[in-house]
């Protein structure tokens, strides 16, 4: 596909949930912005021809780890958003648990300049709720608003006292900042490698309780309610969250979450052959939490679905399962998961599924992008949802490889995704060296 910052898309199938478009039509791209339908195509306008194609938003992450800075042996800005835009994604939030943390105003801007020099996405990023992520004192939550932070976070060290959460959100809703939060009461967890269940037991491990995700849950939904301040459930994973969220949601309580591509595809007997690709923190659960969050998806108590892509290189993973760290790379995989679980599966419809990954998601964290609107950057994703393709470690950007679905066929792969008009990635090549702002 051609470079140019203008160009017709002709024949694909248009979805733009933000505005319920879903027709076969030509799409027009003028000076990087999507143009009204009814304009004139100018003369020499590069036309591509999309038949058979789905044409999208770019897609858009609110949960993603780049490592950078501290760990980029792993993943950094410009291997991260490679992988990022290799899955069809746009635009990406990081986490600020690197290291140092991204506790303070000037870490988070190196960050944000580290992107704008390396990324070919568009890249946002989340300060810490604590100093240091100690989970003992407040972080700086002004400072970190006014340097450019989405959201706050500790990410996977939740806080664990109730009155410091509670100041946490009282500041966070006073600067205008959702406060993301990973729920586990860790005194539930200490040692605890996999979901406490049938096949904890089968392989004598020891196991997590989903109580220890719902007891923080509560206490979220609880403190959102008392403060007003919008508090967001980061990787659900248990059925009983689920319906204490859906509850909440039903009383105006300020509360929204997401589930990932991996917990509603695979449950913890994804662990039988003790395979570290499949640790990961919230841990995969039995069958019945899988359906909850399918159903949670279904009726909209959760609101988006989100990859946290958490690299890690081979010689970490490749170990035995207690020592292994949690996470898996999601970035790549994202779409072709949510399409065979969700759309084939489940029954979703297109325009649904491309939903949870495009305007759900910026709206949530109030971002741009995520639309076909005319006058907006031209961020969008050219898909082939039949494409199928193995997960092999040729095919990944990512700096790392672990994911339980190496090795696997997938079905549906972003062909192209361009970045402001800009073509950033076409047929498993990387076009641009960094994203237009």
């Amino acid at each position: 596909m051609s470079a140019a910052a203008s160009f017709l898309l002709r024949g694909g199938r248009v979805i733009d949930p933000a505005h319920g478009t879903d027709e076969e039509r030509d799409l027009l791209v003028l000076d990087g912005r999507i143009a009204p339908a009814d304009t004139p195509v100018p003369a020499g306008t590069p036309v591509e021809e999309v038949g058979g194609l789905l044409v999208i938003p770019g897609l858009v992450d609110i949960h993603v780890h780049f490592r950078e800075p501290g760990q980029t042996h792993k993943e950094d800005v410009a291997s991260g958003t490679r992988a990022a835009a290799a899955g069809g994604f746009t635009r990406v939030v990081c986490m600020p648990n690197t290291s140092p943390p991204c506790d303070n105003a000037g870490t988070l801007r190196s960050i944000l300049d580290a992107a704008e020099r390396k990324g070919v996405v568009r890249v946002h990023t989340t300060g810490c709720l604590t100093r240091a992520m100690e989970g003992a004192e407040l972080a700086p939550i002004g400072s970190l608003a006014r340097a450019g932070a989405v959201a706050v976070t500790d990410d996977g060290l939740c806080v664990q006292n109730n009155g410091l959460m509670r100041q946490i959100a009282t500041y966070a809703r006073m600067f205008g900042l959702p406060v993301l939060d990973h729920c586990q009461d860790t005194s539930l967890t200490e040692g605890a490698v996999m979901h406490e269940g049938e096949w904890s037991l089968r392989l004598g491990l020891r196991g997590w309780p989903s109580a220890a995700e719902e007891i923080i849950v509560a206490r979220n939904l609880l403190l959102a309610e008392h403060t007003g301040a919008h508090i967001h459930l980061q990787h659900l994973s248990s059925a009983r969250s689920v319906d204490l969220l859906r509850e909440a949601r039903a009383r105006g309580v300020p509360v929204t979450a997401e589930a990932t591509p991996h917990h509603i595809a695979l449950t913890d007997a994804a662990l039988a052959g003790y395979d570290p690709s499949a640790k990961m923190n919230p841990p995969l659960a039995a069958e019945p939490h899988r359906r909850a969050l399918v159903e949670g998806l279904r009726d909209g108590t959760i609101s988006c679905l989100a990859t946290d892509h958490a690299p890690h290189r081979e010689y970490e993973k490749d170990v035995e399962l207690d020592f292994a760290p949690f996470g898996i790379i999601g970035l790549e995989t994202a779409l072709p998961v949510a399409l065979e679980v969700l759309h084939r599966q489940e029954g979703f419809s297109l325009p649904r599924v491309v939903d949870l990954l495009t305007r759900r998601p910026a709206e949530l964290l109030g971002l741009p992008g995520g639309t076909l609107a005319p006058g907006a950057p031209a961020d969008l994703a050219v898909v082939d949802p039949d494409r199928t393709w193995t997960v092999g470690p040729g095919e990944l950007h990512s700096r790392s490889r672990n994911t339980p679905w190496l090795g696997k066929e997938l079905r549906g792969r972003a062909v192209a995704t361009a970045v402001g008009g800009r073509w950033v990635y076409r047929e498993g090549r990387i076009l641009a060296d960094n994203a237009e702002g």
